[in-house]
């Protein structure tokens, strides 16, 4: 469906390397995996910038080859919205050390939605103020109260989501017949997977 979404744009890109993975990822693993690519591109792209000022009918010695200054590289932030943030606060859905390593690593740009206040979000966690200078909030001045979970809720009483999400996208869940009423019902005593998991080392880690 993303790949419908972004399907016009010129300057949006979609990486499949989570969602081909055989079970759930951490967010914190899904960010070392762009982290590294991120790295391995400006590398590729600095070598080539390279080869290019000393020409190219020209062999690159082993001493010609760029240095990298780990500064000059691009900086990784978890892009989010406000709801993401108050999620930190939730027992079991959350490690605390992932926490600690996506905003202390890489840091988080927080989009403010309709009833969140982030700032006291922020003042009542103990990891998230203490990590409150990694944490970009944005202020939506437009309210837009569009969520995934109304989008959903419009689906399964047969509403129009038309001008709500991409034409493609529409089709496309219509296509595959999701998010009707007898596929809630299919999915809706599912566990999300950051609670079973974490709640099972819980368990194995009490005994």
């Amino acid at each position: 469906m993303i790949e419908k979404a972004i399907q016009l744009s010129d300057w949006l890109t979609l990486d499949t390397w989570e969602s081909k993975q055989n079970e759930w990822v951490e967010t914190v693993k899904v960010l070392r995996h762009h982290c590294e690519n991120l790295k391995n591109q400006f590398v590729i792209d600095k070598k080539s910038a390279t080869q290019c000022r000393k020409g190219k009918k020209r062999k690159i010695e082993e001493k010609d080859v760029c240095v990298i200054d780990e500064r000059d590289i691009p900086q990784l932030m978890l892009l989010c919205g406000g709801d993401v943030l108050e999620s930190f606060g939730v027992p079991d859905l959350w490690k605390k050390e992932d926490i600690e390593e996506i905003l202390g690593t890489f840091g988080m740009v927080c989009i403010s939605r309709h009833a969140c206040n982030l700032q006291k979000c922020i003042f009542e966690s103990d990891i998230l103020w203490q990590c409150r200078n990694k944490i970009h909030l944005v202020t939506e001045w437009i309210d837009n109260d569009i969520s995934a979970t109304k989008v959903r809720r419009a689906l399964r009483r047969g509403h129009s989501i038309k001008y709500v999400v991409p034409d493609p996208v529409i089709d496309y869940i219509l296509w595959h017949q999701l998010y009707d009423q007898h596929s809630e019902d299919r999915n809706s005593g599912v566990v999300l997977a950051p609670f079973q998991r974490y709640k099972e080392e819980s368990s194995r880690n009490a005994v």
